[in-house]
């Protein structure tokens, strides 16, 4: 009998087969309190990782800009004033949910001009060969379950010369670590509790945050789904860090 390929859930080990559901209930819960849920996992801070981000793309009107794992549409609606008219972004995310409460609150803040929204799984992206000059993905690649297919399918689709932009929960210095450690872990489930009512979710994504590469490891991963030159940025001390890498 062939043994059933595992991945993890946090810090379960389950079928492979079985992460996507997994992954999807948890947003699926959060997805109306989803700001609310940036905030405790960031103190706030996620608002400055995000500008780094956009200030790092170097977009320009016109461009095609791909977000995936768009989530409330943060990304999106930083990009969408800079591209103007002539420029374009896709949303994508897995989740029906997060999906519609993105589309839901830019259309809220009046961006509805330079936008679309499609629900596709980031290991399939269901976009042309070579179309976008720009793909980010912020805080999603995590949630992946091939994370490999994920980013040979954002390479794809990207055109040569264009830019990848990864934002993710990385791994701190030192001598933050038992600090992090103890906020996230003990303190951020109890207030996910206390404010969303639902302090499972919060321990899950905690948990992914600890499975997720290192810095130097998802470098490597980034170069071994054909990207060149990629560099990353620590930020807040390595507790996020942006990777960057290029088509050519």
């Amino acid at each position: 009998m062939d043994q059933k390929q595992t991945t993890h859930f946090g810090f379960q080990e389950i079928a492979i087969e079985e992460k996507a559901r997994r992954v999807a209930e948890v947003f699926h819960s959060v997805a109306n309190r989803y700001d609310v849920m940036n905030d405790l996992m960031s103190l706030g801070i996620h608002r400055f990782w995000k500008h780094f981000a956009i200030e790092l793309s170097n977009i320009r009107p016109g461009m095609q800009i791909l977000d995936v794992a768009s989530g409330t549409g943060d990304i999106a609606k930083l990009f969408s004033d800079r591209l103007g008219k002539s420029g374009h972004i896709f949303l994508t995310d897995i989740n029906s949910s997060m999906l519609t409460n993105g589309r839901k609150r830019l259309i809220n803040l009046g961006k509805i001009g330079n936008l679309s929204y499609t629900q596709a799984n980031a290991e399939a992206l269901p976009f042309p060969n070579n179309y976008f000059d720009r793909i980010t993905i912020a805080f999603g690649l995590r949630n992946v379950t091939n994370k490999l297919a994920a980013l040979q399918s954002m390479y794809r689709v990207l055109k040569p010369g264009g830019q990848l932009l990864i934002l993710e929960f990385s791994k701190p210095m030192p001598w933050v670590t038992p600090i992090y450690d103890k906020y996230s872990f003990w303190i951020l489930p109890q207030l996910g509790k206390l404010i969303t009512g639902d302090a499972d979710s919060y321990r899950y994504l905690v948990e992914s945050i600890r499975k997720h590469p290192d810095q130097n490891t998802l470098k490597e991963l980034i170069h071994s789904a054909g990207f060149d030159h990629c560099t990353f940025y620590n930020l807040s001390q390595g507790i996020v860090a942006l990777h960057k890498g290029y088509k050519y």
